[in-house]
């Protein structure tokens, strides 16, 4: 398969730059099993649940992983804090105009950070106070590119879900951020069960694809975690996943039987699934891994039409955008 197989024209206006006034007050649209598409609210989704249904919740938690500092010689530098790997020591993208060599210093503010080595894409860091309290002191929301603001106060509880709980991502699993309590507790009473795992979103998801034959990228790696609790609650339920990311998580553990570790399943057409049955996700960016496994759920051409419709209808696109629920 080809990189262009996965391309559509998208006008930048349909680029949400912020989330709906009300999380839930998103427009949802339905692929059915057939290909058939529905125009609904998000709020109708409790529509399509009942006692049957297992709805899985990724509740990772964004960090505030973008810091500012500057090079001894004065040069700005970012570190993007891909994931800790202890108390003060993290694996960090880093901008600059040059980056720092192994063995260097930078400041972050009156923090210093130790640049270690590289490790593929990353840097290996030590911090010389807690990384953790680092973020939250002086750390930046990691908005998605193609959002242009700077982060904002509203940001920071809007580009995290109601039922974030285990930090880690440095991304939203952003079809959850179509819910509020209220909505949950309506699916609950509909006899829907709701199941937890954790996946954490790395910096991967930002990455545009660097080779033009599909089937020869590879993820990045990605901690996950699955309660057995969530994995009993799967038994004899359909599966409705709340985003890529939690589909990714369930469909490794119907691979490996393990319910924790470090997943690099690049889902793409042909993909056999073994676990979800249907899938809760928000409209993705051409060219994208995201896209490709929404194709591989429903179809490319089922998926592509329902862009195009999804365009003409004009719908709101990515992370702060409008949500679809496809039936496999």
């Amino acid at each position: 398969m080809r990189l262009s197989e996965f391309d559509y024209g998208l006008p930048s206006e349909l680029i949400a730059q912020h989330p709906a006034v009300q999380r839930s007050a998103s427009r949802l649209l339905r692929i059915d099993a057939s290909g058939a598409l529905q125009d609904l609210e998000f709020k109708d989704l409790t529509r399509f649940v009942d006692k049957r249904d297992v709805l899985v919740l990724n509740d990772t938690r964004v960090i505030k992983a973008r810091l500012a500092g500057r090079k001894a010689s004065g040069g700005k530098i970012e570190l993007f804090v891909e994931r800790t790997l202890g108390a003060r020591d993290a694996l960090a993208l880093i901008r600059a105009s040059r980056p720092p060599p192994p063995g260097s210093e930078v400041l972050i503010e009156d923090v210093r950070v130790k640049i270690q080595g590289r490790e593929g894409e990353l840097y290996r860091v030590r911090f010389s106070e807690d990384v953790a309290a680092l973020l939250e002191r002086h750390g930046a929301v990691p908005l998605p590119p193609y959002i242009r603001h700077a982060p904002q106060a509203r940001d920071a509880e809007r580009y995290q879900t109601v039922y974030a709980a285990t930090p880690g991502a440095v991304a939203a699993p952003t079809a959850g951020l179509h819910f509020d309590q209220e909505t949950l507790g309506r699916i609950e009473a509909k006899g829907a069960r709701i199941a937890r795992l954790t996946l954490h979103v790395g910096f991967g998801t930002f990455q545009p694809l660097r080779v033009e034959e599909v089937e020869a990228h590879r993820m990045q790696e990605e901690r996950y975690r699955i309660p057995e609790e969530t994995t009993k609650l799967l038994q004899d339920r359909r599966v409705l996943a709340v985003g890529t990311t939690s589909l990714r998580a369930l469909e490794t553990f119907a691979l490996t039987g393990q319910r924790e570790g470090e997943t690099d399943l690049f889902v793409y057409p042909g993909f056999q699934f073994q676990a979800v049955d249907r899938l809760l996700t928000n409209f993705h960016l051409p060219r994208s891994t995201l896209l490709m496994l929404a194709c591989a759920f429903a179809g490319r051409d089922n998926i592509l039409r329902a862009y195009r419709h999804a365009i003409e209808k004009r719908y709101r696109f990515f992370s702060y955008g409008d949500a679809m629920l496809i039936e496999r």
